[in-house]
């Protein structure tokens, strides 16, 4: 159920429940809820998080911990996730009643919740305070009016015989008291808590033979020490290209995920980053567990994961801890430098290893142990990378934890090897002689080649003269390939003719060779040869190209490795279009729309529920961040920095789509030179008063006063009301100088035609005139990009047009989702082709105007 419905059913004049607008920070982990609701029949709501909305449903008994009991669960319509934190009172109407907050947390399954939903049978774990372990919501076969399910806790430890009610707090146990009339009283009720709760949340430390400290105690090397409490520097590993050999060494798998630092004191726990930021509040699940090992006082050292399909995985962890996914985290111990008031740094590592994994003898699933091999890391290392792991990390058995980079952990990376064609190469720089390195590429669709990086490793000197003499008389500055992606400016292009096999590092976010190093020359082997191998072969990258001038993309960019999830939710519900039918417009207009955006501080809109929702305004990088989407920090306006979002490739583009990105808004200015700008936007925004004629001679005239100063403009619809007259800049001003310019320009156009142009943004004044919207031209501040949708009725399209095409335009919003893909089908031009080539300089036509 949508939230229109939620809306539908309440009076926001004279409710206290929160509008479906008041929503919280939407970069969160996924939440869970249970409200007990003294409505006409007490019942409880349970709430989960699923997307962007908490789905619900009415439970009149509430939870039970007995796996044999089947609770009704009814459900009701979607709320929207910042009624998670709603208490108080409900007037008379619908829900009339009040409410208590029962429990809370985070929840976690192992496959996509609406796929389970849709089917009727969803497996999950709850994190609350009250609420742990492992349930199930069950479809129930009954023809109901709503529809109804049953609410069934899962086998685990933390199954018993105690109830929802059994754990109310006293004020809970009033509010219950006075809505239904129930005897009894809060200490009868504590009683049983006492008695009951232990079976609820049990404490698998305390099966354990041995204590905890009495496992320290025994420890060679232990020392009876207070540790303070909080962060502790962990320790680091170097690089190395191969395994150690020999019995001195332990090998464990690197696991592919976030380092996560464990202290606790007085019980406690306390979770950091490796760089000292805390996360005890992103974790509850392992929080908890952790508590239950029933420990007063350790430090741990470990890895979090995401693991799907029995592999870790990263994507899965940062779009778990971001909210976008509900995927179950464990974290994998392998240190414990201190333990129950023991020093543990000087013993020996396989020693505290033993400590560590009689500790988690009985623990819960979301710890676990990083087992090890002694000696035989080569072996090791083979199977990591059979696994297909990151690789290996090994670690000399009889060291000592310090903290820092040493050398008693070396981490040992997968390395792949593929072969790739010969198109380039760099000049020497320093003392190298003969060439920097190789450029590399490898078939794309088409017969095409795609550009994947640069290789400067593993070459001796000989190989560099000759290389360098073999290529000399070929050399050209025009690229061969048609892909040139992330190519260095100073490349030199040869035809396809070469091939060389390269160690890498597996595949950056650039689609680029991730620390590639030549393993060969093969000259057994020709650039055609690599067409007929049977592998995948299309990784297509770009270079920043121009903003007007046309790329291309392959099909796996884009497409193959962005899975577009929900894709039946309606984004456009008036007009019946739905998620997949937005991620095929950004496709179908990729080859356009791309080089408007690339490489350029973004903010996007979002609407998780369609435009009939609440949006977010996204230009900061979200918890988690995105795997494909670039980030980098820059220093806005108001001085403040902050790591923003720029797109790198059209899969940077589809995971903000999958994000449920709709419009895209570009700075003025690229993430290589932040503070000078390359565009001046003005924004022609008539009042409601204003007819679309006017707007258009409105436009003519600007056209014509800009070149006056010799400056040519370009023009594009918003896809709204009004029209952007966009002036290119090459080379690029400053910011200060932009904005001045923007400035008077504007406030000179209103002085010379008072009755048609306002250059301040007062609505009051705005009537019968058309506002010159100046103010998108100052650092951090940003346009809509040509090609992006817009979140309005109709999914109308800013479109870049020709000038000669305004007296045809019927409005701004005349393009859409489906006419915009038509026109770019029998477009032969781009109508901004050449806009990259325009040389004008601000500079100068500031200089000139301080002259008059």
């Amino acid at each position: 159920m949508a939230l229109r419905e939620y809306t539908r059913k309440r009076q926001f004049d004279r409710t206290p429940e929160p509008r479906p607008e008041q929503s919280v920070e939407p970069d969160r982990r996924e939440i869970f809820v249970v409200q007990l609701h003294h409505a006409s029949r007490r019942h409880y709501d349970f709430r989960l998080q699923v997307g962007d909305v908490l789905k619900s449903w009415a439970c009149p008994k509430g939870p039970s911990y007995d796996p044999k009991v089947k609770r009704l669960a009814v459900e009701v319509e979607d709320h929207p996730v910042s009624y998670a934190s709603f208490e108080g009172d409900i007037p008379d109407g619908y829900g009339a009643g009040h409410v208590d907050l029962f429990d809370t947390g985070v929840w976690a399954t192992d496959e996509d919740p609406q796929a389970q939903l849709r089917k009727g049978h969803l497996r999950f774990e709850l994190y609350g305070k009250r609420l742990k372990g492992t349930w199930h919501l069950v479809r129930s076969h009954r023809k109901e009016r709503q529809p109804a399910w049953f609410l069934i806790k899962g086998e685990d430890a933390f199954a018993s015989d105690v109830e929802a009610d059994d754990l109310l707090d006293a004020t809970m146990i009033q509010s219950t008291k006075r809505a239904s009339g129930r005897s009894g009283g809060a200490r009868d009720v504590a009683a049983k808590l006492e008695g009951k709760q232990s079976k609820a949340t049990p404490k698998p430390g305390r099966k354990r033979r041995m204590d905890p400290a009495k496992i320290a105690a025994s420890l060679p090397g232990t020392l009876k020490k207070n540790r303070h409490p909080g962060f502790f520097k962990p320790e680091l590993a170097r690089l190395r290209e191969t395994p150690p050999t020999g019995d001195d060494w332990l090998s464990e798998v690197k696991w592919d995920g976030y380092r996560i630092l464990t202290s606790i004191a007085k019980g406690k726990v306390d979770l950091w980053s490796r760089n000292g930021l805390s996360w005890t509040a992103k974790l509850p699940e392992v929080v908890q567990a952790i508590e239950a090992l029933g420990l007063d006082s350790a430090q741990l050292d470990g890895e979090l994961i995401a693991v799907t399909d029995g592999q870790p995985d990263f994507n899965a962890l940062q779009q778990t801890l971001s909210g976008e996914q509900a995927a179950r985290l464990i974290y994998m111990l392998f240190d414990v430098p201190y333990l129950e008031g023991y020093d543990l740094t000087r013993c020996k590592l396989i020693d505290r290893k033993e400590a560590l994994r009689q500790l988690l003898d009985v623990a819960p699933a979301q710890l676990g142990y990083s087992a090890h091999v002694v000696g035989h890391a080569d072996q090791a290392f083979a199977q990591a990378s059979e696994r297909k792991l990151e690789g290996i990390l090994c670690k000399r058995a009889h060291s000592p934890y310090r903290g820092g980079r040493g050398d008693d952990w070396i981490k040992v990376k997968r390395l792949e090897a593929d072969e790739f064609a010969v198109v380039g190469f760099t000049a020497p720089k320093g003392s190298r002689k003969g060439l920097g390195s190789l450029l590399l590429a490898r078939p794309a669709p088409k017969g095409e080649w795609a550009y994947v990086g640069r290789v400067g490793s593993g070459f001796t000197d000989d190989m560099l003269r000759d290389l360098a003499r073999t290529f000399s008389a070929s050399a050209s500055r025009t690229p061969t390939i048609k892909h040139t992606g992330e190519a260095p400016r100073d490349a030199q292009w040869i035809a396809p003719a070469l091939v060389a096999e390269v160690y890498y590092r597996g595949i950056g976010n650039q689609g680029l060779l991730r620390q590639p190093s030549l393993k060969a020359m093969r000259p057994d082997k020709s650039p055609a040869s690599l067409r007929d191998r049977d592998r995948s072969t299309s990784i297509t990258t770009r270079k920043r190209p121009a903003s007007g001038a046309k790329t291309r993309t392959s099909k796996r960019d884009g497409d193959a490795m962005i899975v577009i999830t929900h894709p039946d939710r309606a984004v456009y519900p008036k007009d019946g279009y739905t998620k997949q039918d937005v991620a095929d417009y950004y496709r179908a207009v990729m080859d356009w729309f791309l080089p408007g955006i690339l490489h350029r501080p973004l903010s996007v809109i979002r609407w998780p529920d369609g435009i009939a929702g609440q949006s977010f305004f996204q230009k900061h990088v979200p918890a988690g961040g995105l795997k494909y989407v670039g980030v980098a920090r820059l220093t806005e306006e108001t001085g403040a920095s902050a790591m923003y979002l720029f797109p790198e490739s059209a899969d940077s583009v589809m995971e903000l789509v999958q994000y449920n990105a709709i419009e895209f808004h570009p700075w003025g200015a690229h993430v290589e030179q932040p503070d000078c700008a390359d565009r001046v936007v003005f924004d022609l925004d008539p009042g409601p008063d204003v007819a679309w004629n006017n707007v258009k001679a409105a436009a003519r005239l600007m056209r014509k006063r800009l070149g006056q100063l010799k400056l040519e403009s370009f023009l594009r619809t918003t896809g709204g009301k009004g029209l952007h007259i966009v002036v290119p800049l090459n080379p690029p001003s400053p910011w200060d100088e932009v904005k001045t310019f923007a400035r008077g320009f504007a406030e000179t156009m209103e002085a010379m035609h008072p009755l048609d142009f306002i250059s301040t943004s007062s609505k009051a004044r705005r009537t019968s005139k058309i506002y010159i919207d100046y103010l998108r031209n100052g650092r951090g501040a940003t346009a809509v990009a040509s090609y992006s949708l817009r979140g309005r009725p109709g999914a109308p399209v800013a479109m870049p047009v020709r000038w000669e095409e305004l007296g045809r335009l019927r409005g701004a919003n005349q393009f859409d989702l489906k006419n915009a893909v038509t026109r770019l089908k029998r477009q032969r031009k781009d109508p901004w082709e050449g806009i990259e080539e325009v040389k004008q300089s601000l500079t100068r036509v500031l200089k000139a105007l301080a002259k008059k």
